[in-house]
Protein backbone atom coordinates (compact mmCIF):
# COMPACT_ATOMS: atom_id res chain seq x y z
CA UNK A 1 0.00 0.00 0.00
CA UNK A 2 2.83 2.37 0.91
CA UNK A 3 4.42 1.71 -2.48
CA UNK A 4 1.16 2.61 -4.25
CA UNK A 5 0.93 5.88 -2.32
CA UNK A 6 4.53 6.74 -3.19
CA UNK A 7 3.90 6.05 -6.86
CA UNK A 8 0.75 8.16 -6.74
CA UNK A 9 2.64 11.11 -5.23
CA UNK A 10 5.39 10.68 -7.82
CA UNK A 11 2.83 10.91 -10.61
CA UNK A 12 1.29 14.02 -9.06
CA UNK A 13 4.66 15.70 -8.78
CA UNK A 14 5.24 15.10 -12.49
CA UNK A 15 2.10 17.05 -13.42
CA UNK A 16 2.37 20.76 -14.27
CA UNK A 17 2.30 22.92 -11.16
CA UNK A 18 0.19 25.63 -12.81
CA UNK A 19 -2.56 25.71 -15.41
CA UNK A 20 -0.55 28.04 -17.63
CA UNK A 21 2.12 25.33 -18.05
CA UNK A 22 -0.42 23.67 -20.34
CA UNK A 23 -0.95 26.81 -22.40
CA UNK A 24 0.40 27.08 -25.95
CA UNK A 25 2.98 29.84 -26.34
CA UNK A 26 2.31 32.25 -29.20
CA UNK A 27 3.78 35.48 -30.46
CA UNK A 28 0.48 37.31 -30.01
CA UNK A 29 -2.96 36.87 -28.46
CA UNK A 30 -5.19 39.05 -30.65
CA UNK A 31 -8.77 39.93 -29.71
CA UNK A 32 -10.57 41.29 -32.79
CA UNK A 33 -13.54 43.36 -31.56
CA UNK A 34 -15.82 44.35 -34.46
CA UNK A 35 -18.66 46.87 -34.15
CA UNK A 36 -22.12 45.61 -35.22
CA UNK A 37 -24.25 48.31 -33.59
CA UNK A 38 -27.44 49.50 -35.29
CA UNK A 39 -25.58 52.36 -36.93
CA UNK A 40 -24.08 49.71 -39.24
CA UNK A 41 -26.33 48.62 -42.10
CA UNK A 42 -26.36 45.16 -43.71
CA UNK A 43 -24.00 46.20 -46.50
CA UNK A 44 -21.47 47.63 -44.03
CA UNK A 45 -21.60 44.49 -41.90
CA UNK A 46 -20.89 42.45 -45.03
CA UNK A 47 -17.93 44.68 -45.96
CA UNK A 48 -16.48 44.32 -42.47
CA UNK A 49 -16.59 40.54 -42.38
CA UNK A 50 -15.30 40.08 -45.90
CA UNK A 51 -12.60 42.66 -45.25
CA UNK A 52 -11.31 40.82 -42.20
CA UNK A 53 -11.51 37.47 -44.00
CA UNK A 54 -9.52 38.79 -46.97
CA UNK A 55 -6.93 40.43 -44.73
CA UNK A 56 -6.33 37.32 -42.63
CA UNK A 57 -5.58 35.23 -45.71
CA UNK A 58 -3.44 37.83 -47.48
CA UNK A 59 0.24 36.98 -48.11
CA UNK A 60 1.32 40.00 -46.05
CA UNK A 61 -0.50 38.78 -42.95
CA UNK A 62 0.62 35.15 -43.39
CA UNK A 63 4.22 36.32 -43.76
CA UNK A 64 3.88 38.44 -40.62
CA UNK A 65 2.60 35.42 -38.67
CA UNK A 66 5.34 33.08 -39.89
CA UNK A 67 8.01 35.72 -39.41
CA UNK A 68 7.43 35.90 -35.65
CA UNK A 69 9.72 34.41 -33.03
CA UNK A 70 7.39 31.42 -32.61
CA UNK A 71 5.63 31.63 -35.97
CA UNK A 72 2.12 31.38 -34.56
CA UNK A 73 -0.62 33.60 -33.14
CA UNK A 74 -3.90 33.00 -31.35
CA UNK A 75 -6.92 35.11 -32.24
CA UNK A 76 -10.62 35.43 -31.63
CA UNK A 77 -13.20 37.40 -33.64
CA UNK A 78 -16.01 38.91 -31.56
CA UNK A 79 -18.80 41.22 -32.68
CA UNK A 80 -19.96 43.81 -30.18
CA UNK A 81 -22.56 46.52 -29.68
CA UNK A 82 -24.11 47.33 -26.29
CA UNK A 83 -22.69 46.79 -22.82
CA UNK A 84 -23.85 43.17 -22.70
CA UNK A 85 -24.09 42.55 -26.44
CA UNK A 86 -21.10 40.53 -27.60
CA UNK A 87 -21.16 37.42 -29.76
CA UNK A 88 -18.21 35.17 -30.52
CA UNK A 89 -17.91 34.37 -34.22
CA UNK A 90 -14.48 32.73 -34.02
CA UNK A 91 -13.40 31.34 -30.62
CA UNK A 92 -9.73 31.47 -29.66
CA UNK A 93 -7.92 29.72 -32.52
CA UNK A 94 -4.29 28.95 -33.29
CA UNK A 95 -3.10 30.29 -36.65
CA UNK A 96 0.27 29.24 -38.08
CA UNK A 97 -0.23 29.10 -41.83
CA UNK A 98 -2.52 30.00 -44.71
CA UNK A 99 -4.69 26.90 -44.31
CA UNK A 100 -5.49 27.73 -40.69
CA UNK A 101 -6.05 31.40 -41.55
CA UNK A 102 -8.46 30.35 -44.31
CA UNK A 103 -10.44 28.25 -41.83
CA UNK A 104 -10.85 31.34 -39.67
CA UNK A 105 -11.83 33.42 -42.69
CA UNK A 106 -14.43 30.85 -43.75
CA UNK A 107 -15.95 30.93 -40.26
CA UNK A 108 -16.13 34.73 -40.30
CA UNK A 109 -18.02 34.75 -43.60
CA UNK A 110 -20.22 31.70 -42.93
CA UNK A 111 -23.09 33.57 -41.25
CA UNK A 112 -24.13 37.22 -41.34
CA UNK A 113 -26.23 38.06 -38.28
CA UNK A 114 -28.24 41.22 -37.77
CA UNK A 115 -26.90 44.30 -36.02
CA UNK A 116 -27.32 44.86 -32.28
CA UNK A 117 -28.31 47.88 -30.19
CA UNK A 118 -26.16 50.60 -28.61
CA UNK A 119 -22.40 51.19 -28.64
CA UNK A 120 -20.29 50.17 -25.67
CA UNK A 121 -16.57 50.23 -26.36
CA UNK A 122 -16.00 49.81 -22.63
CA UNK A 123 -18.19 46.69 -22.67
CA UNK A 124 -16.12 45.27 -25.52
CA UNK A 125 -12.87 45.94 -23.64
CA UNK A 126 -14.23 44.41 -20.43
CA UNK A 127 -15.41 41.34 -22.35
CA UNK A 128 -11.98 41.00 -23.96
CA UNK A 129 -10.21 41.17 -20.60
CA UNK A 130 -12.28 38.24 -19.34
CA UNK A 131 -11.73 36.34 -22.59
CA UNK A 132 -7.95 36.39 -22.25
CA UNK A 133 -8.10 34.53 -18.94
CA UNK A 134 -7.91 30.78 -19.40
CA UNK A 135 -8.02 30.93 -23.21
CA UNK A 136 -5.37 28.20 -23.52
CA UNK A 137 -2.64 30.47 -24.90
CA UNK A 138 0.26 32.43 -23.48
CA UNK A 139 1.32 35.26 -25.76
CA UNK A 140 4.46 37.31 -25.76
CA UNK A 141 2.01 40.19 -26.34
CA UNK A 142 -1.72 40.73 -25.91
CA UNK A 143 -3.70 43.13 -28.09
CA UNK A 144 -7.34 44.23 -28.22
CA UNK A 145 -8.16 45.48 -31.71
CA UNK A 146 -11.33 47.61 -31.78
CA UNK A 147 -13.13 48.79 -34.90
CA UNK A 148 -16.17 51.02 -34.55
CA UNK A 149 -18.11 53.89 -36.10
CA UNK A 150 -19.09 55.84 -33.00
CA UNK A 151 -18.14 56.80 -29.44
CA UNK A 152 -19.05 54.90 -26.30
CA UNK A 153 -22.68 55.55 -25.27
CA UNK A 154 -23.43 52.72 -22.84
CA UNK A 155 -21.71 50.99 -19.95
CA UNK A 156 -19.00 52.42 -17.78
CA UNK A 157 -16.71 55.21 -19.02
CA UNK A 158 -14.31 54.02 -21.70
CA UNK A 159 -11.34 55.54 -19.84
CA UNK A 160 -12.01 53.21 -16.90
CA UNK A 161 -12.04 50.14 -19.14
CA UNK A 162 -8.89 51.28 -20.90
CA UNK A 163 -7.16 51.82 -17.56
CA UNK A 164 -7.91 48.23 -16.52
CA UNK A 165 -6.57 46.87 -19.81
CA UNK A 166 -3.34 48.87 -19.55
CA UNK A 167 -2.90 47.69 -15.96
CA UNK A 168 -2.70 44.15 -17.36
CA UNK A 169 -0.19 45.28 -19.99
CA UNK A 170 -2.67 44.74 -22.79
CA UNK A 171 -2.41 47.08 -25.77
CA UNK A 172 -5.54 48.54 -27.38
CA UNK A 173 -5.42 49.49 -31.08
CA UNK A 174 -8.21 51.09 -33.06
CA UNK A 175 -9.86 51.26 -36.45
CA UNK A 176 -12.26 54.24 -36.26
CA UNK A 177 -14.77 54.03 -39.10
CA UNK A 178 -15.33 57.65 -40.12
CA UNK A 179 -17.96 56.79 -42.71
CA UNK A 180 -21.18 58.73 -43.27
CA UNK A 181 -24.74 57.47 -43.47
CA UNK A 182 -28.24 58.43 -42.32
CA UNK A 183 -27.43 57.99 -38.63
CA UNK A 184 -24.03 59.69 -38.60
CA UNK A 185 -25.34 63.20 -38.00
CA UNK A 186 -27.38 62.07 -35.01
CA UNK A 187 -25.17 59.48 -33.30
CA UNK A 188 -21.70 59.99 -34.75
CA UNK A 189 -18.99 62.56 -34.14
CA UNK A 190 -16.89 64.22 -36.88
CA UNK A 191 -13.59 63.70 -35.03
CA UNK A 192 -13.90 60.00 -34.21
CA UNK A 193 -10.18 59.59 -34.92
CA UNK A 194 -9.39 62.11 -32.18
CA UNK A 195 -11.79 60.29 -29.85
CA UNK A 196 -10.04 56.98 -30.46
CA UNK A 197 -6.61 58.55 -30.06
CA UNK A 198 -7.48 60.24 -26.77
CA UNK A 199 -9.98 57.86 -25.21
CA UNK A 200 -9.64 54.35 -26.64
CA UNK A 201 -6.18 53.26 -27.78
CA UNK A 202 -3.30 52.82 -25.35
CA UNK A 203 -0.47 50.60 -24.21
CA UNK A 204 2.88 49.65 -25.70
CA UNK A 205 3.03 50.58 -29.39
CA UNK A 206 -0.68 51.47 -29.57
CA UNK A 207 -1.93 52.99 -32.81
CA UNK A 208 -5.04 53.49 -34.91
CA UNK A 209 -5.82 53.69 -38.62
CA UNK A 210 -8.82 55.91 -39.50
CA UNK A 211 -11.08 54.71 -42.31
CA UNK A 212 -12.74 57.59 -44.20
CA UNK A 213 -14.71 55.47 -46.64
CA UNK A 214 -15.70 51.83 -47.03
CA UNK A 215 -13.49 51.28 -50.10
CA UNK A 216 -10.51 51.90 -47.79
CA UNK A 217 -11.60 49.28 -45.28
CA UNK A 218 -9.99 46.05 -46.63
CA UNK A 219 -6.56 47.64 -47.06
CA UNK A 220 -6.76 49.34 -43.66
CA UNK A 221 -7.53 46.03 -41.94
CA UNK A 222 -4.67 44.31 -43.73
CA UNK A 223 -2.17 47.03 -42.77
CA UNK A 224 -3.40 47.02 -39.18
CA UNK A 225 -3.06 43.25 -38.82
CA UNK A 226 0.45 43.25 -40.28
CA UNK A 227 1.57 45.97 -37.87
CA UNK A 228 0.00 44.19 -34.88
CA UNK A 229 1.28 40.72 -35.69
CA UNK A 230 4.79 41.79 -36.71
CA UNK A 231 4.98 44.24 -33.77
CA UNK A 232 6.09 47.05 -36.08
CA UNK A 233 6.20 50.74 -35.25
CA UNK A 234 3.67 52.54 -37.48
CA UNK A 235 4.58 55.60 -39.49
CA UNK A 236 2.38 58.52 -38.44
CA UNK A 237 2.29 60.33 -41.81
CA UNK A 238 0.49 57.41 -43.47
CA UNK A 239 -2.83 58.17 -41.72
CA UNK A 240 -1.71 55.99 -38.86
CA UNK A 241 -1.73 57.61 -35.45
CA UNK A 242 0.17 56.46 -32.40
CA UNK A 243 -1.08 56.91 -28.86
CA UNK A 244 0.52 60.00 -27.39
CA UNK A 245 -0.07 62.91 -25.07
CA UNK A 246 -2.54 65.38 -26.55
CA UNK A 247 -4.82 68.24 -25.47
CA UNK A 248 -7.75 67.43 -23.14
CA UNK A 249 -10.66 65.68 -24.85
CA UNK A 250 -14.20 65.00 -23.63
CA UNK A 251 -14.27 61.20 -23.52
CA UNK A 252 -17.93 61.29 -22.39
CA UNK A 253 -19.09 62.82 -25.69
CA UNK A 254 -20.92 59.64 -26.71
CA UNK A 255 -22.85 59.43 -23.46
CA UNK A 256 -23.84 63.10 -23.82
CA UNK A 257 -25.06 62.47 -27.37
CA UNK A 258 -27.15 59.58 -26.10
CA UNK A 259 -28.79 61.73 -23.42
CA UNK A 260 -29.50 64.42 -26.02
CA UNK A 261 -31.01 62.04 -28.57
CA UNK A 262 -32.51 59.29 -26.40
CA UNK A 263 -36.06 60.30 -27.35
CA UNK A 264 -35.49 59.21 -30.93
CA UNK A 265 -36.45 55.71 -32.05
CA UNK A 266 -33.42 55.03 -34.23
CA UNK A 267 -30.94 54.39 -31.45
CA UNK A 268 -27.53 53.01 -32.50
Amino acid sequence: MRMIVLIWFALLSALPARAQDLEIEVDLELFLAVDVSRSMNASELDIQRRGYAAALTSPDVINAIQGGMLGRVALTYVEWAGDRAQRVIVPWTLVRNEAEARMVANTITAVFDDSLRRTSISGAIDYALRAFDGNGYQGLRRVIDISGDGPNNQGRPVLDARRDALAKRITINGLPLMTEDALSSMWGIPDLDAYYQNCVIGGAGAFMIPVNGWPQFPDAVRRKLVLEIADLVPETPARIFKAQASPPYDCMVGEKLWERNRGYFSEP
